[in-house]
């Protein structure tokens, strides 16, 4: 029986996780059974939701299992099938284990068109990614030609694609980063109207306002904490929040100090909504097909960070909590 590489989740981090987290093994290859592939990673997705995974707190999704491999969004190729719909060569998307080559159930698994786009797009802007940006801006956002949209984490993968959707669709869209060269990339390739460097900025609720003349009336949050707070300060009559993921609170480790929301939404008749993008599964082939035409149309673009080497994942996904990803990081084996 062959052996491959594969990386186990070590321990529960307490704060901001490290590599000591992270452990590499050989773990055993099992013979094909009927329904089954045997397949050869090619790309891995890094995601911050991936921090939630490796804490046991109750959440939207199963916990990883300390020494047990951690999974995420990969694409693969088929070297072997035993499974009807699938053939030596394809690429397929699922959910699968941090290792070189692995089996898999045929269920859970779609094929992807390398043809259509580049196959990293699948764990991108054609995979959660897009549909995540898509479905809540449109669902949550409801978003109205003429509105401004304020997105926070904008240079992120999903931030990226918010505000070129926002585009699209009419919207006045303003853009919140940590580096003036995200902010100048917001501008020149994502089209975003305006951008604010958080970490330059003295007073974010007075930058936003300068940003944001009419007021903000959908906020896309990718960030929480006092990025957040500060938006309060600005939102409109009837405004829509959006709160995709708040990553600057990931790792900590004590409960924030945070100002009440409740009196900014009242006074504003304004709404906050959370979501994960399996609230809207029955509405992800559509979605995908919708990004895939503003894609072939040339009206979407995006920017990948990939790290190559299947010893780097880790690496990787901690790069994610110091900003060093511009759009979606992938890893490349």
């Amino acid at each position: 029986m062959s052996t491959t590489r594969t990386i186990k989740l070590k321990n529960r981090p307490t704060g901001k996780p490290g590599l000591n987290d992270f452990e590499f093994t050989s773990t055993e290859i099992p013979e094909l059974k009927e329904g089954e592939v045997l397949l050869k990673s090619e790309y891995v997705s890094v995601d911050p939701y991936l921090r939630g995974r490796m804490s046991d707190a109750p959440s939207y999704i199963a916990p990883f299992e300390v020494d047990k491999p951690i999974e995420s969004g990969i694409v693969a190729e088929v070297l072997e099938s035993k499974a009807e719909n699938f053939h030596k060569g394809d690429h397929v998307l699922g959910a699968l284990a941090w290792k070189e080559k692995q089996v898999a159930k045929a269920k859970g698994l779609m094929k992807v068109d390398e043809n259509m786009a580049p196959l990293s797009a699948y764990l991108g802007i054609l995979g959660m990614t897009g549909m995540t940006a898509y479905l809540g801006l449109t669902e949550i956002g409801k978003p109205k030609a003429g509105e401004t949209l304020l997105v926070s984490g904008a240079a992120g993968a999903v931030g990226s694609v918010v505000g070129q959707i926002g585009k699209i669709l009419g919207l006045r869209v303003v853009g919140i980063a940590g580096t003036d060269e995200k902010i100048a990339l917001l501008k020149s390739k994502f089209g975003f109207d305006e951008g604010i460097n958080y970490n330059t900025t003295k007073n974010m609720s007075e930058a936003i306002g300068q940003a944001c003349p009419d007021g903000v009336d959908v906020y896309f949050d990718n960030v929480g904490g006092e990025i957040s707070e500060a938006v309060l300060f600005n939102i409109n009559k009837f405004s829509r929040t959006v709160n995709c993921g708040a990553i600057s609170q990931y790792n900590n480790t004590e409960l924030p100090k945070s100002i009440s929301v409740q009196p900014f939404l009242v006074k504003k008749s304004s709404s906050m909504q959370g979501f994960v993008v399996f609230d809207y599964e029955e509405k992800h082939p559509a979605a995908i097909k919708q990004l895939a035409q503003w894609l072939n149309e040339g009206k979407l673009t995006y920017t990948e960070t990939i790290k190559e080497g299947f010893e780097n994942i880790p690496q990787a996904f901690l790069d994610l909590f110091d900003g060093k990803n511009k759009g979606k990081m992938v890893v490349k084996l």
